[in-house]
């Protein structure tokens, strides 16, 4: 098993623009660390980086304290799921376990023992003699799982291999590939742009915007305690509400109504006269709040278990998770209390 480490990597394809810029980032050994980022945004570069199915334009890539910047992939010792699964059609599943092992040229017995290891693993014994077309999605996804499992690698590397997947689906193979973290004891690195998988199955996520990390720490840290509007909005669902207020006189102004301020709040607007208010859908109730204001609800959105209205703060448009016994009303008070409440400096998005 093995630390990866990365060490002021940067990618860029025409000597000017970086798609990933100057990264440092150390994942631990037998850690699961989620990328996580929107489309477009390098996860899967800097995943393909760590692979060495991308050059680097500069630093180092570390695996188990080796640099491996000049060193062929298949020397790496990683293994990497590919989102399409990337099978052989015309191989059984035995078949396309077994090819890398086979591409190693390792005996029969070995060979059979590992595959027959890692169809146990991952309930895929009684489908051996399938080819991938008369398995469904969830079982062409175990097969690439199993694939990589054969190779022992010191090192997992995914590239959102659920997303071909329904969303009862995912929601079991999240489940399954956390069981086979916990199983294999590996060092694995996952990228999604779903935050629900990286809420739930990273031990530390790292979130990515343009190619820069934004933030990296353990789910509930940074859902609780973003470092900037982007990880603030973008982890969330709905997202978090940014309110931009003026301070004035020791009060500022939401929707018309006048609201005071705690003093933990006021003294951030030292040398700011402007800050962005933010406040989570499900805090957007409370049962003892410290300031309600009636808003004009602009659609209700029915969940069976809860309901989630939207509506306009200060031209903003944000919502609140409420009770699914909520009376879809045209007209609400939502209720914010200051405990709830994050601040963030408008001009640089970090929080205050």
């Amino acid at each position: 098993m093995a630390e990866v480490e990365l060490s002021r990597v940067s990618k860029s394809y025409d000597g000017k623009t970086k798609v990933i810029d100057n990264v440092n980032l150390k994942i631990k050994d037998k850690e699961f660390l989620v990328l996580v980022g929107s489309s477009g945004c390098g996860k899967s570069t800097l995943l393909r980086m760590i692979a060495g199915l991308e050059t680097i334009s500069d630093g180092k890539i570390l695996i188990g304290g080796r640099v491996v910047n000049n060193i062929h992939p298949k020397d790496r010792d990683i293994a990497f799921v590919f989102q399409n699964y990337a099978l052989y059609p015309h191989m059984s599943v035995y078949d396309n376990i077994a090819f890398p092992l086979k591409m190693r040229n390792l005996n029969k017995k070995t060979i059979e023992e590992k595959v027959n290891n890692a169809a146990e693993i991952l309930d895929l014994t009684n489908l051996l003699k399938r080819k991938p077309k008369q398995l469904s999605g969830g079982q062409r996804q175990r097969v690439a799982l199993g694939r990589a499992i054969v190779r022992n690698p010191q090192v997992f590397l995914m590239d959102e291999p659920l997303s071909n997947l329904d969303a009862k689906l995912r929601v079991q193979m999240r489940s399954e590939i956390k069981k086979l973290h916990e199983k294999l004891e590996t060092t694995f690195i996952y990228v999604t742009h779903d935050q629900t998988e990286a809420l739930t199955m990273g031990d530390r996520i790292a979130i990515i915007d343009k190619g820069v990390i934004q933030q990296v720490d353990t789910p509930d840290v940074v859902y609780k305690n973003p470092e900037n509007m982007f990880v603030a909005g973008f982890l969330g669902s709905p997202s978090l509400n940014f309110i931009p207020v003026e301070f004035e006189d020791g009060e500022v102004k939401i929707n018309n109504n006048f609201v005071n301020l705690p003093d933990s709040i006021n003294v951030k607007f030292v040398a700011r006269k402007q800050i962005i208010l933010g406040v989570r859908p499900e805090k957007m109730l409370c049962f003892e709040p410290d300031f309600s204001i009636e808003v004009d609800v602009d659609m209700w959105e029915i969940l069976g278990s809860e309901k989630i209205a939207y509506f306009y703060l200060n031209g903003n448009k944000c919502s609140a998770k409420l009770p699914s016994e909520t009376k879809t009303t045209k007209k609400i008070f939502v209720s914010i209390s200051y405990d709830d409440i994050m601040c963030f400096d408008p001009i640089t998005t970090h929080r205050i």
